[in-house]
């Protein structure tokens, strides 16, 4: 099994994330490719440590730089992809923390020739910041919820970009990572044309972790608008039709139109039920905050059910209401800010630099 690991600057937590890759339980060979466009970047100095510190493994820093493509992860995994030794592949995201039997849990499923791909779901690990707190409840309450929505009404025809499992053969078949380094949308399509071609795409039962240093308000809401944009263009039907599903902001306006007390108890039934079961959610993804370690400790001192309830009460609807603020954002323009670059996106789901854009 090769991991391919495109990397791109670092914070607090890149090594942990790195580290947890270098300690997996697993039966077979495992080749690591982390990936660097630029010598000079920090996270070099980490992956060397890495090195030094697990001379057993077989790992080794690669550069990257002059790869050709809009989207730079991808263009790291074309130059990573020759390099690989082994038949199954996994590409994982660079904040990516995962427990030491993820790759025994994740690479059997691949047996099956008819799965192209397997993914898994993750969930915001850290969130430091009221900014991230909002981020994490949508990421580890909503998303999950849209997600196996989808997958119940027909065959899962994409993939989640965090962590993913394929075989060489299916990726070879649709072009390789070539044929993605201009698509935003790279896990998407990654998905869609294995799943044209027959495959099947699998969800694995494990769960990922993201890691990230704290980031502020304008950070994350230029993350966010980037996810909204590369989700509409990639799925523009269902995602014009998801605001119909905003559980704060319908019950809110019925409230504004028609101000009457049976209206307004039921608005506040609504908002109570919308509250409970995100939590509800938002706990079932809390179940441990290291997979490197045990579970949180439940006894005195411990997290309790309640810790987050007065501050869930405010930051549920605050994310529903941002949300939908950050819908329409998403149909005002087709430029996003990634990875340090302003780039516009092109009807077609593809990147161009933005200076370029006519």
């Amino acid at each position: 099994m090769t991991l391919f690991k495109p990397l791109k600057g670092c914070d607090e937590t890149t090594e942990r994330c790195l580290r947890s890759w270098f300690k997996q339980d697993y039966p077979g060979p495992v080749q690591v490719l982390l990936g660097v466009a630029d010598p000079a970047d920090a996270v070099c100095d980490i992956v060397r440590r890495l090195l030094v510190l697990h001379p057993e493994a077989d790992a080794q820093l690669v550069f990257c730089g002059g790869a050709d493509g809009a989207n730079a992860k991808v263009a790291q995994l074309s130059r990573l992809h020759p390099l690989a030794r082994h038949e199954l592949l996994v590409v994982s995201d660079a904040d990516v923390r995962v427990p030491p039997d993820f790759l025994a849990n994740v690479v059997p499923l691949l047996e099956d020739p008819e799965v192209g791909l397997v993914s898994c779901f993750y969930r915001q690990a850290n969130p430091a910041t009221l900014a991230m707190q909002w981020e994490a409840l949508a990421v580890n309450a909503d998303f999950w919820s849209q997600v196996l929505q989808a997958r119940s009404l027909k065959a899962l025809d994409f993939a989640l970009g965090a962590v993913m499992a394929l075989r060489r053969g299916p990726l070879e078949e649709i072009g390789g990572f070539n044929a993605l380094r201009d698509c935003l949308a790279d896990d998407f399509q990654l998905g869609r044309r294995l799943a044209r071609r027959g495959y099947r795409l699998e969800l694995a039962t494990v769960v990922a972790e993201c890691w990230s240093g704290p980031q502020t308000w304008g950070e994350v809401w230029k993350h966010q608008v980037r996810w909204a944009r590369t989700i509409r263009v990639s799925r523009p039907v269902p995602y014009f039709f998801s605001l119909l599903s905003n559980g704060t902001l319908w019950p809110l306006v019925w409230a504004a139109v028609q101000p009457s007390l049976p209206v307004l108890a039921l608005a506040a039934c609504c908002w109570t039920w919308r509250i409970v079961t995100a939590l509800h959610l938002q706990s079932l993804m809390n179940v441990s905050g290291d997979p490197q370690g045990s579970a949180p400790a439940r006894g005195r001192g411990g997290p309790r059910p309640w810790d987050r309830l007065v501050p869930g009460l405010l930051l549920v609807p605050v994310k529903d209401l941002l949300g939908a603020a950050v819908w329409f954002a998403a149909f005002l323009g087709n430029r996003i800010e990634w990875g340090g670059r302003s780039l516009v996106i092109r009807a077609d789901g593809t990147l161009e630099a933005a200076r370029q854009a006519r």
